[in-house]
């Protein structure tokens, strides 16, 4: 059976963190810029600090918003690192909230990255 193809969710392209809850903004681009990022195909990836993680996403409606929730598998730094998520858009940023299978869980906003 051909899969069937989906409009791309509003919250398509790469956001820039600009907060999160549990780590200071120095932390968050440590490597480099911390960004999600959701792709049209429902996948996508992200990166803050040393936590590197590919995400599987589904877009959503979430309090009347366009949203999407996550789930992922990555690392923080050498270790092995799961979970899930989801994102609220909110006027110019996202909203949302990252959940890691048995550790930290953190708030966060992102911006919508510009383009080099």
């Amino acid at each position: 059976m051909a899969k069937k193809l989906k409009p791309p969710s509003l919250i398509s392209g790469r956001w820039r963190i600009t907060w999160i809850d549990q780590w200071d903004q120095d932390f968050v681009d440590a490597e480099i810029e911390g960004f999600f990022e959701f792709a049209s195909d429902n996948l996508g990836s992200f990166q803050f600090g040393y936590v590197k993680g590919d995400i599987d996403y589904r877009p959503g409606i979430r309090e009347g918003k366009p949203s999407v929730e996550f789930s992922f598998e990555g690392h923080d730094e050498m270790d092995p690192a799961q979970g899930r998520g989801w994102a609220v858009l909110d006027g110019e940023e996202i909203d949302g909230m990252i959940f890691f299978h048995g550790g930290d869980e953190s708030a966060f906003k992102a911006r919508r990255a510009k383009r080099k």
